[in-house]
């Protein structure tokens, strides 16, 4: 029987020519398998209600195709409600991009640099809250191209600048700077957000600097324009880094600004614990905890190794589950097992509880209502809502059960050949390039449904 090879799809997300070590994609576009406009399209309404439960299990067999990629993510993250239709989706479309853009206004009235085409790699202020007249910032803030591929600024202007309108333009950054602090001492708020300007750009200027698409100036400014304003509105959790590891697809996917922005806030919902500190713990923790506690009763030989070689806590998986797997996958196979992971953990209920959190509980967290129709909802959250499987954080996510499923996969090498920690970080790392999204989901699915059995017997 004739099997569809499949296309390659590496050609959508477009690698500098010089990054010959760049893994290839092992995501192919198979006609049948992959979600495809026609199919797509075809799941809507002639009001454009959407029946999602037609469209969940295609994306878990085939991924979707890259074409559309973006307006579907918005649905699997819950920025639209499938229930509603296409006038309703586009007034909140506007909404939202009204609300955008005063949040941006705000951070240009007190950092006129965001929304300026350009972003800054070096601190503007001191933790005291002092301006920092930082020659680099000055270069920066006032170059046509911003800071170079090499990691150095470009040069200022170009050849046929007049030196009077490039020394209009230092003064208007140096006075910049210097007024920060003109009608006196920064408040709380402004000062943490304005300590973080910096090394967002310096994240930004990291992030997939592989792909043709980030040589350009403007997608640079568009990733750290969004990733300052997320900072500002989300006062407890701010920046961290890994943080534009999330948000960088959105860039690539969604080409309006405020429509990527929404799409990554959706995706903090999700992830914004991991991020979030305290004197005492990383949010994270929780997850390395979980992540502990599966392999203890999936494959107790493992976890027994690993605590003997001081890895108990779980600390190698820290990346994995910070960044959903972005730096073991290339790109395109990381989107790949992105929409897999959020196809069977789909709940519908999701969108109403975002929209409303002072009905459902802060930032969409704990507790969730639930909708009528179990076809509506993702296979891995049909068989938490089966087997009733929560604790006091809610069920489990599924990127939990990636990473155990992975270290499943590796048990036999880590058994074998980890003598110490540093063997166990170098067995992981080896994967690099070398994973198979489909097999790592299969594989999650696979623990999550034993997990579940001998919880309960348990």
């Amino acid at each position: 029987m004739w099997r569809d090879p499949g296309q390659p799809a590496d050609s959508y997300y477009q690698v500098r020519p010089e990054c010959n070590d760049v893994p290839k994609s092992k995501f192919k576009i198979k006609a049948g398998k992959t979600l495809s406009s026609r199919k797509w399209q075809a799941a809507f309404t002639p009001e454009g209600y959407l029946d999602i439960s037609k469209t969940l299990g295609r994306i878990y067999r085939g991924g979707i195709h890259p074409s559309i990629r973006g307006e579907v993510w918005e649905f699997l993250l819950s920025c639209y409600d499938p229930k509603s239709t296409f006038d309703e989706r586009d007034q909140i479309r506007q909404r939202r991009r009204v609300q955008y853009a005063r949040w941006k206004e705000e951070c240009r009235q007190i950092f006129p640099v965001v929304g300026s085409g350009k972003f800054i790699t070096a601190p503007v202020i001191t933790e005291d809250g002092q301006p920092i007249q930082e020659p680099l910032v000055i270069l920066e803030t006032t170059q046509d191209g911003g800071p170079s591929q090499d990691g150095n600024s470009a040069e200022i202007g170009n050849s046929n600048a007049s030196a009077t309108n490039q020394s209009r333009t230092n003064t208007s950054c140096s006075e910049m700077v210097k007024q920060l602090t003109s009608h006196g001492p920064l408040d709380k708020k402004v000062t943490q957000w304005m300590l973080t300007l910096h090394q967002i750009g310096l994240d930004v200027h990291r992030t997939d600097r592989t792909l043709v698409f980030y040589e350009k100036q403007e997608n640079l400014s568009k990733l750290w324009d969004i990733l300052s304003v997320y900072a500002w509105i989300d006062t407890d959790v701010g920046y961290c880094q890994g943080m534009s590891d999330l948000c960088s697809p959105m860039i690539v996917l969604l080409e309006d600004e405020a429509d990527a922005f929404w799409c990554f806030e959706r995706l903090m919902r999700r992830l914004r614990g991991n991020f979030r500190c305290t004197e005492r713990s990383v949010g994270v923790e929780t997850q390395l905890s979980n992540l502990a506690e599966i392999t203890q009763v999936i494959d107790p030989k493992l976890h027994q190794h690993l605590d003997a070689l001081g890895g108990g806590d779980y600390l190698f998986a820290f990346r994995m589950l910070m960044v959903l797997f972005r730096r073991e996958f290339s790109f395109c196979d990381s989107l790949y097992l992105w929409e897999m992971m959020w196809a069977l953990e789909y709940d519908p209920d999701l969108f109403s509880i975002y929209e409303e959190p002072e009905l459902n509980g802060d930032k969409g967290e704990g507790s969730k209502g639930r909708a009528k129709s179990i076809r509506h909802y993702g296979k891995f959250e049909r068989e938490n809502m089966k087997n009733g499987a929560a604790n006091s954080e809610g069920p489990l996510p599924m990127s939990v059960f990636l990473v155990a499923s992975v270290l499943k996969d590796k048990s036999s090498k880590l058994l074998h050949e980890a003598r110490g920690l540093d063997d166990v970080v170098k067995i992981l790392n080896d994967m690099t390039g070398n994973l198979d999204a489909k097999k790592a989901c299969s594989g999650a699915m696979k623990l999550h449904k034993k997990y579940l059995k001998k919880a309960k017997k348990a």
